[in-house]
């Protein structure tokens, strides 16, 4: 499941460095504090590794 945003792909790259402990969990805010605890290390990894190019910033919750 690729990323729809570039916020999306920085906070799933944030939580899944959580994960692998090469970050504490303490230093996550908002989104990715949510998948870390949520999410696998494999759904993290699909999600942070999808390109940015031609991403929005952010997307609106519909």
């Amino acid at each position: 499941m690729p990323a729809k945003s570039k916020a999306q792909q920085m906070a799933a790259g944030a939580a899944l460095a959580a994960k692998r402990g090469e970050r504490r969990k303490s230093e996550l805010k908002g989104a990715s504090r949510q998948m870390v605890e949520t999410m696998t290390e494999q759904e993290l990894s699909e999600l942070a590794s999808t390109s940015r190019k031609g991403k929005p910033g952010h997307v609106s919750r519909d």
